[in-house]
């Protein structure tokens, strides 16, 4: 029997599957978050966010011309890769698992039996493909993002380091460390998450080496191990930079020489020296120092990679997230300068006060002709610290976040116990263990609580007991609950396996089983200290903990090998081996898979690039468009740079705006878009010049023109400035009345208001800042203003918060999914203080420009596609009012029909129920009263069925869902009132019954 052959056909069997179920669930287009910035920067090999991952891009951009010049199809092949990255990874793990259950079944000497290799063979199988079928793994295959192909750097090096253990003693087996060396470098360039196995396979090289194991070598391989990781994370991928970085500052600053010089000669002064290792261990017969030589070099030559984000920088294409195109730049990119860091050892509580700042050593930037000082490195100094802090942030909302879930009183302080209590309920149970229950037990759905809330976005199980012991509530679930495709449940059989396998592996080969415990450690829990991650986040983070999960499939698929072993105690082997790998089967992957596929199916999904599509073509030709977070930013990005769909809109991520690279890049053209009109010089807005202004009210009443506020700001007068404690001098904001005066003829030639509002046209716009700082941001902004002259549109996306629109709020006109600046009152009186939308835009947009995403069709909408469903509806809602207000009822008859047109049927979301009432009155204006009738119909089922659930659980949890029911309450009782006001006695009787019956529950309960 070829036991080779086998192996390697059952291996590529699983992939073949795993990769055949990715290309049919994978999104076709662009998707939520960073795959928009990716494809873009993939397909004109530009620079993406912080730390980079060149090699991903590079190799993303390989796949690209699988599409063979069609824009709409680049995505697709882009998606393509990483659904074949994620196929190939389930290869590696079947190997890897085979790999390891033949040590324990197959002893050496004995001839292999065919139940033997179907237990050795069932075992990969079950294990491989209940990793296919994992939530967090599933999800990253079918989109462009870094970690399916980081997956495969992490299931290759550890697939690698056992066939190394296999091969140890013959002549060249070293080789294999090599290789790993080398995919270890490689793999910086995609994702860092792959170096954490290094302690793990130093454990391997220990247990294969050594004669006798002891608890003392095992420590001692451990530290090693961390200690190269260290080296690697530390040493190469930073260290390395910033002494290159240092001598270029010697080179170019004492020695006069180019920019560039120094970081030259080290890198030389590097590869001599390694050069000269290899010759001179050689030369000296030093194998084992020859052989730290060797995997260095090829560490660093897999690191090269990072050559591409240097030259491609110098190159200043469209998308140059942080410009690195110099040595302090390039570090800084690495360092992650932009997102800052975490305290780990030490640190403040969040409701610390600041009593001191220490200044450290010099920052740099790239000057003319030198490098300049930029200022200092900031250490605060803090009047309440800990060792090990983990509720330390006070930005946002996060210190009311921090008291709700530790239950803590608005002046009651944390103490040290808190920190530990917060680390294993929300950093270990929310962050990892919830996630790890997803995939392994169930999930109850796939909505993101951002408190304490047990009804949304926990794991289940799928037995009802169990689950409502857990999580309260009542075994009849409401039917949207019921019908949730992200609900998922395993009945904890997958977990229950692993756990099987786990003990199995421990009594049976205890050495390989330390070595997967720390695989599973360091790519689960360590990250999760590592992290320190604050409340509140922007989304899901269990494509961090993808490879602790990849551990757990290993045992899930020695769960197999287990049971066989169990049932030969009652059964024949040519009985057991079989019947315990048909049940591991049904048990884990299957399971997994016939549950999650409606959720996972992304096949018919455009939500992302349609929407982005939508915010586009909001905009008037030649318009500044205003954007704040990634999913309103990433996904026009791409639609720009590889659809070529309105490149003429320059898209402004205020995010990144603070950032001086990124006003400089806004100074000049890209693609069909002007460089925005703003005046001031570099040297004004450079990093270390203008960071952050602060306001000191100097009691001016009356509003000051904004052209003089911004010459104040920029001055470089010192009387012009405030002097600090400190001793320096700084610009100021003196007043938040601000004013801009508009000359109504340069308004009227750029057809910047309708024609039916010209006589609205203010002859001053008036208005309060709403910030107690300026960033480069808000300065950026308002040289804008100053200087368009009104020759450009200026938008805001409809997604912008409030705090970052400078205030201009009552200037601002809905267009659809983006507000223009109108010099008009955009909250006039008579209209009920509600925005003013630009009907006839709004109306061409919705019928003829706006895609809507396939989302009533759409199996399953993600969290992020229902959150602009509610945005879609308020599109509908608002321009189909104004219109109504202005007599149009036939055209607001046509926009109401295209919102039940296009609008999902399905309600999963209180949120959105809560926002139909308004459509609903809408309908029966324009005289559709069938479908206004069903629809509140619809909606008041949905309602009482949420609302019943919710009383059910409010014995033991009675303040869980209090937003949730307060809103369907009040959606109820709107829907009352709108039934009412327009005849309806059946809906309104039928609506007022359920709002009646629940006020009265819940009102009882205080």
């Amino acid at each position: 029997m070829n036991y080779q052959k086998i192996n390697n056909l059952v291996g590529w069997l699983c992939a073949a599957t795993a990769t055949i179920t990715y290309i049919l669930t994978m999104e076709p287009t662009t998707s939520w978050w960073d795959p928009g910035e990716f494809i873009a920067a993939a397909y004109r090999m530009q620079i993406v966010h912080q730390p980079g991952a060149p090699l991903f891009l590079m190799l993303q951009n390989v796949f690209s011309n699988l599409a063979f010049g069609d824009p709409q199809r680049i995505a697709y092949w882009m998606n393509f890769g990483s659904a074949l990255s994620s196929g190939l990874t389930i290869v590696f793990l079947f190997w890897t698992i085979t790999a390891l259950v033949r040590k324990i079944c197959w002893k050496n000497g004995e001839p292999l039996t065919p139940m033997g290799l179907l237990q050795i063979m069932g075992a990969g199988v079950v294990g491989a493909m209940a990793y296919t079928f994992s939530d967090t793994f599933w999800f990253s295959a079918v989109e462009s993002e870094v970690y399916a192909m980081s997956s495969l750097c992490t299931a290759v090096v550890f697939w690698a380091i056992l066939k190394w253990e296999a091969r140890a003693d013959e002549p060249g087996g070293d080789r294999w460390l090599v290789f790993i060396a080398y995919i270890m470098g490689l793999s910086i360039g995609v994702h860092l998450l792959n170096l954490l196995t290094i302690p793990a396979l130093a454990l391997v090289v220990y247990f294969r080496r050594t004669s006798k194991v002891t608890a003392r070598g095992v420590t001692r391989a451990l530290l090693i191990g961390c200690a190269l990781l260290a080296f690697i994370l530390w040493g190469v991928v930073q260290y390395l930079v910033k002494f290159a970085a240092y001598t270029d500052l010697f080179f170019v600053n004492t020695l006069g020489a180019g920019f560039g010089t120094g970081a030259a000669v080290f890198a030389l002064s590097l590869v001599g020296g390694i050069a000269y290792g290899l010759w001179y261990t050689m030369r000296r017969a030093k194998p084992m120092l020859n052989m730290a030589f060797v995997c260095f070099s090829f560490i660093i030559f897999g690191y090269s990679s990072f050559a591409m984000v240097l030259i491609r920088a110098k190159a200043n294409p469209s998308l140059n997230n942080s410009q690195p195109d110099d040595a302090f730049s390039f570090l800084w990119y690495l360092n992650r300068g932009q997102f800052g860091s975490e305290p780990l050892l030490s640190g403040p509580y969040f409701d610390a006060n600041i009593v001191d700042v220490k200044q450290g050593s010099n920052t740099y930037r790239k000057g003319e002709t030198k490098y300049e000082v930029a200022g200092k490195a900031l250490t605060y100094v803090y009047d309440r610290t800990t060792v090990f802090p983990r509720v330390y942030s006070d930005r946002d909302f996060h210190p009311q976040a921090y008291r709700a879930w530790l239950g803590l009183g608005d002046q009651e302080r944390p103490a040290f116990a808190d920190n530990l209590r917060f680390l294993t309920t929300y950093q270990l149970g929310h962050m990892y263990w919830r996630y790890f229950m997803w995939n392994f037990a169930g999930r109850q759905n796939d909505r993101q609580p951002l408190f304490e809330n047990y009804t949304e976005g926990n794991w289940i199980s799928g037995i009802s007991f169990l689950d409502q012991w857990r999580l309260g509530g009542q075994n009849d679930l409401p039917e949207a609950m019921r019908m949730d495709p992200s609900r998922n449940t395993f009945y904890f059989l997958p977990l229950l396996l692993g756990i099987v396998g786990l003990v199995w592996h421990v009594r049976r080969h205890r050495k390989d089983m330390a070595v997967v415990g720390l695989l599973f450690f360091f790519t689960g829990l360590a990250i999760v200290l590592y992290l320190n991650q604050s409340p509140l986040q922007p989304r899901e983070r269990d494509y961090a903990y993808a490879g602790s999960f990849y551990a757990f499939a290993i045992w899930i698929g020695m769960g197999a090998a287990a049971v066989a072993d169990l049932l030969n105690r009652r059964l024949n082997r040519h009985t057991a081996v079989p019947v315990a790998v048909g049940i591991a089967l049904f048990a884990a992957p299957i399971l997994m898979a016939a549950e999650g596929w409606d959720d996972h199916d992304r096949s018919q999904k455009f939500m992302a690039r349609d929407i982005a599509r939508n915010y586009l073509e909001s905009c008037a030709p030649n318009a500044i468009l205003f954007t704040y977070i990634d999913n309103d930013s990433y996904p026009l990005w791409y639609l720009q740079e590889v659809e070529g769909i309105r490149p003429d809109v320059r898209v402004v991520n205020l995010s990144l705006l603070g950032m001086d690279w990124q006003v400089r890049q806004m100074k000049k053209p890209i693609n069909d878009a002007g460089a925005l009109p703003i005046s001031m010089e570099d040297r004004q807005f450079v990093k270390g010049q203008r960071d952050v202004l602060y306001y000191h009210d100097y009691g001016i009443q009356d509003s000051v023109e904004l052209e003089t506020l911004l010459a104040l700001l920029l001055s470089d007068n010192p009387s012009d400035q405030l002097e600090y404690s400190n001793g320096t001098r700084r610009n100021f904001l003196p007043t938040k009345r601000f004013k801009l005066t508009v000359d109504k003829d340069q308004v009227i030639e750029n057809q910047v208001v309708p024609a039916k509002w010209y006589g609205d046209i203010v002859d001053t716009m008036i208005w309060n800042y709403n910030q107690d700082i300026v960033t480069r941001a808000e300065l950026a902004m308002m040289d804008v203003l100053v200087h368009n002259a009104w020759k450009r549109p200026i938008y805001f996306a409809f997604s912008v918060p409030e705090r970052q629109r400078l205030g201009l709020d009552d200037y601002l006109v809905s267009e659809g999914f983006a507000l223009r600046l109108m010099p008009v009152n955009a909250r006039a009186e008579g209209k009920d203080g509600k925005r003013l939308v630009n009907t006839e835009a709004t109306y061409e947009n919705i019928m003829q420009q706006y895609a809507w995403g396939n989302m009533k069709e759409t199996a399953h909408l993600d969290p992020t596609s229902y959150a602009l469903v509610g945005q879609s509806m308020k599109v509908f809602s608002d321009t189909a009012e104004m219109l109504i207000a202005e007599g149009k009822k036939d055209a607001a008859h046509d926009v109401v029909n295209r919102a039940v047109e296009v609008l999902p049927e399905r309600i999963h979301l209180v949120e959105l129920a809560a926002r139909y009432p308004v459509l609903t009155d809408q309908l029966y204006e324009v005289g559709e009263t069938a479908k206004a009738n069903e629809l509140l119909d619809r909606n008041v089922a949905f309602l009482d069925e949420q609302l019943a659930y919710y009383a059910a659980i409010a014995a033991t949890k009675p303040n869980i869902e209090g937003m949730a029911i307060r809103d369907s309450l009040v959606a109820l009782q709107q829907f009352a009132f709108v039934a009412a006001a327009r005849g309806q006695q059946k809906q309104h009787q039928a609506a007022m019954a359920v709002f009646d019956r629940y006020r009265q529950v819940f009102f009882d309960k205080g």
